[in-house]
């Protein structure tokens, strides 16, 4: 066995427990009625990365039901894509996941 393997599977095995245990923060957009279907379906797209049937499903969420759950993240992360949200004008706020 080679010194260098056996250390980093532990380390592999505690970031992954960690990730386990870490409370997940959802990451909302709400409705409003200022901007455009098509243009929250392009800043889905931007922030996520989303191919444009993702972006418009969760567009349509946000449009028929008020609001769409984007992703769950950690804090850090949660936290910065909804300022990037924010940032193109959308509403957006993140949650504690029970």
């Amino acid at each position: 066995m080679k010194s260098g393997t056996l250390p980093v599977k532990e380390i592999d095995e505690k970031s992954k427990s960690k990730e386990r245990l870490e409370p997940g923060y959802l990451v909302i957009c709400w409705d409003d009625p200022i901007n455009l279907m098509s243009y929250v379906t392009h800043v889905f797209q931007v922030v996520f990365g989303w191919a444009h049937q993702k972006a418009e499903y969760h567009m349509l969420q946000v449009h028929n039901n008020g609001k769409s759950v984007l992703t769950r993240e950690s804090f850090e992360r949660a936290e910065h894509y909804v300022h990037q949200l924010q940032k193109y004008g959308l509403q957006a706020t993140m949650e504690k996941e029970d």
